[in-house]
């Protein structure tokens, strides 16, 4: 990929230098020069400049796999949730985007502060032994949490100070508060993943900030959002590919106009928000729905019940199990998979709460 940096490209210690000394950085930068410039640049010999490019291009072209190949080298990432993980073939694939949208406190984080605990155990207890980078837009993530699930969900591995010191060190978190500090975090984080053996990338979440810094209303913003979310998942997609490791990202919902299906677990009236027929479904669009290798939706149902719908994987069917969230984080119900009729992941429609819990519930969970 363009952006990769050329000093992984394997340049002698002098020829890396120069690149350094003249802001050659990326393999982008360096291709983006003319042969003249860049003897110029460089003051190196013709023939040199020559196998320069000839490299640095064969190392941002794709390579042609057989389907062996992949079949050998695909893995999974375990969310410890056996029905989800069978449905999944696995659990969420390794060197792919994973999405989790729907509404405001349906899971999302909590799904993610769950994975990023899985991610460092033991590779002998379904983990990837590593580091996390959690990349939080919304100021959402906590420790206290990250520990508290940690300590549930595994009571005899994290029953130290030791234990959950390591835990917590080995999950780095960013806080991005702009699109442009975003973006540019994410082109920083090749070095990172190398120096602390990251296994998974979290994007808490990809909405919020291009939510807030672009008017829907203006055509031009929406280019420009759609094109700076293209270059966002360039970048996810070339890290996950490269480094062999799952990208998990949240997304946020948004309200459509029309007569969508009715899909498993949903009464229509459930969805619609006014008389013209508004529903609502994950944000960002349909473009945006085809940068994810994989979707999962999050939804409300009755009391403390939510639901999470399978609705776009490369190898699963359209599936949908009912959670609860408690000190473990999250919880499946023992009912195994419902499947449904699915629909364009970009179109499919969301259950949201409509109503205030009643006081008892809200005080017991308080």
């Amino acid at each position: 990929m363009a952006t990769r940096k050329l000093k992984r490209i394997g340049f002698g210690p002098g020829i890396s230098e120069r690149l350094n000394r003249t802001k050659l950085i990326t393999c982008q930068d360096f291709l983006s020069k003319g042969r003249l410039e860049l003897l110029k640049l460089l003051g190196l010999s013709d023939r040199t400049i020559r196998e320069m490019i000839l490299t640095v291009s064969r190392a941002v072209c794709p390579q042609p796999s057989t389907a062996l190949e992949l079949k050998q080298s695909s893995s999974f990432f375990p969310t410890s949730l056996p029905q989800l993980d069978q449905v999944l073939h696995g659990g969420l694939p390794s060197s792919t985007i994973t999405e989790i949208a729907g509404p405001s406190g349906c899971g999302k984080t909590q799904f993610c502060i769950m994975l990023s605990v899985l991610a460092t155990l033991p590779k002998n207890m379904g983990g990837l032994e590593g580091g996390v980078i959690y990349i939080d837009t919304e100021a959402a993530f906590t420790a206290k949490r990250l520990v508290e699930i940690a300590v549930h969900r595994f009571p005899d591995l994290y029953s130290s100070q030791t234990s959950i010191e390591h835990l917590t060190s080995n999950v780095h978190v960013y806080l991005e508060a702009t699109c442009s500090s975003l973006f540019k975090r994410l082109q920083s984080l090749e070095e990172d993943i190398i120096q602390n053996n990251i296994c998974l990338i979290v994007l808490d979440s990809v909405a919020s900030l291009v939510r807030k810094e672009f008017d829907n209303q203006t055509g031009r913003n929406l280019t420009e959002r759609s094109n700076l979310l293209a270059k966002e998942a360039s970048l996810l997609k070339y890290l996950a590919e490269s480094f062999a490791i799952p990208v998990v990202v949240t997304n946020q919902i948004t309200t459509r106009f029309g007569t969508p299906q009715t899909t498993i677990g949903q009464a229509t009236d459930s969805v619609s928000l006014d008389g013209d027929g508004g529903y609502v479904t994950a944000a960002l669009g349909n473009t945006w729905s085809h940068c994810v290798n994989t979707r999962l939706i999050v939804q409300y149902l009755e009391g403390p019940f939510r639901q999470v719908l399978v609705a776009k994987s490369p190898v699963s069917p359209f599936a949908a199990f009912v959670y609860t969230i408690d000190s473990k984080g999250i919880v499946l119900k023992d009912d195994g998979a419902d499947h449904y009729d699915g629909t364009d992941p970009g179109l499919q429609h969301i259950r949201v709460r409509t109503d205030m819990p009643h006081l008892a519930t809200a005080n017991s969970m308080s």
